[in-house]
């Protein structure tokens, strides 16, 4: 009889870079010669992570509409279908980055109520040094709330281990630092340090994630009330565009000056960016660009290179503001970066809100 499937779930806070780290890790299992599947998950339809992956030839399914504790059953439904015609060796899972106490209800549930046997990995949760170093040091808490940063404190709480992200960004001292800080308020939880951009530290990742054992055993105490509301202080939209013109446009360079000028719209009216990514795709080409905070800049995180005269965009942003600003942001953003490329932009769809209170289907 073959093993089960081994399923593995990265979480982390917005920005953390779990879809960037999700892509690498199935590339190498893929590599490696095993079968992959994903599944995705967000508040709404239109999701840049499961383009972005599908665009690399991944089989992703995709959960819309609420966090995977809220629709266990759309998670599990998802996974049956990607398996449908053959079975995959590995599941990676990427849930909603707002999302915590998902030992309690996803991991636990997958391992007692799932008919399905799974081979469950440690749970691993992916920080960003600026999100690290602004917590847990306890000064310059610019842009988190005490409520978002109890989201974040409990989604490390819950982990069976740790992954400090984007440490090719730091000096030695920085992630000595960081590491310092993350041991000292977690002293029971290893850390592993990586870059998904580059591939630092994946082996070890990998390592730690093929461990079997008693995993996700973590027992966690959390105040709904506090959750709800924290995730409640984001404004959540997603939308499609179309994107006409009568001479060639350069589609990575509307990307990251549609970014920077959302960055500084944002900035102006007080708002505080969790993420923002956007993905454009014409005649085969996709290109990527993504802000992760106020104080970052627009990275084209995959340039497509590619000029013509129509294209299709999905904007994702999550910030700290009202859905009805943060729509009237994006929309006027939009439109004028279209007028200075002599384009014309037509929004097709687009859902903005704030998040409802997670109710979760199964808790144990």
């Amino acid at each position: 009889m073959s093993a089960p499937p081994r399923f593995i779930m990265i979480g982390g806070f917005l920005g953390a870079g779990k879809t960037t780290a999700i892509a690498r890790l199935a590339a190498e299992f893929r590599a490696d010669g095993k079968r992959i599947a994903i599944v995705t998950n967000d508040q709404a339809s239109d999701l840049v992570d499961t383009l972005l992956l599908r665009s690399q030839g991944f089989d992703v399914g995709e959960v819309a509409g609420s966090c995977f504790c809220c629709n266990f059953d759309g998670l599990t439904s998802a996974v049956e279908s990607l398996s449908a015609d053959q079975r995959p060796d590995v599941v990676l899972a990427e849930p909603v980055g707002s999302c915590t106490d998902l030992v309690a209800t996803v991991i636990r549930p997958l391992e007692q109520i799932y008919e399905q046997p799974f081979a469950i990995a440690p749970y691993g949760v992916i920080i960003k040094p600026s999100h690290g170093q602004k917590i847990l040091s306890g000064a310059g808490q610019r842009g988190f709330s005490p409520k978002a940063e109890y989201i974040f404190r409990k989604q490390i709480e819950e982990a069976d281990f740790i992954i400090l992200n984007r440490v090719d960004e730091l000096s030695d001292d920085e992630r000595n630092e960081l590491a310092d800080l993350l041991g000292g308020a977690y002293p029971d939880t290893p850390v592993i340090q990586t870059s998904a951009k580059t591939g630092l530290g994946f082996d070890q990742l990998q390592e730690h994630l093929a461990q079997d054992g008693a995993h996700g055993a973590k027992q966690m105490d959390v105040d709904y009330d506090v959750y709800a509301e924290g995730e409640a202080e984001l404004g959540w939209l997603n939308c499609q565009v179309a994107l006409t013109s009568a001479s060639d446009i350069d589609l990575d360079a509307f990307l990251t000056g549609l970014l920077e000028r959302l960055q500084h719209q944002l900035i102006s009216s007080g708002s505080e960016v969790a993420h923002l990514k956007v993905i454009g795709m014409a005649d085969g080409a996709y290109a990527v660009a993504n802000l992760v905070s106020n104080a970052g800049e627009p990275m084209l995180s995959l340039p497509s290179n590619w000029s013509g005269t129509t294209a299709d965009l999905v904007v994702n942003a999550r910030v700290a503001t009202s859905p009805d600003e943060l729509e009237s942001l994006v929309r006027d953003a939009i439109t004028q970066q279209a007028a200075e490329s002599k384009a014309t932009a037509e929004i097709r769809a687009l859902q903005c809100f704030r998040p409802g209170r997670p109710v979760p289907t199964h808790r144990m």
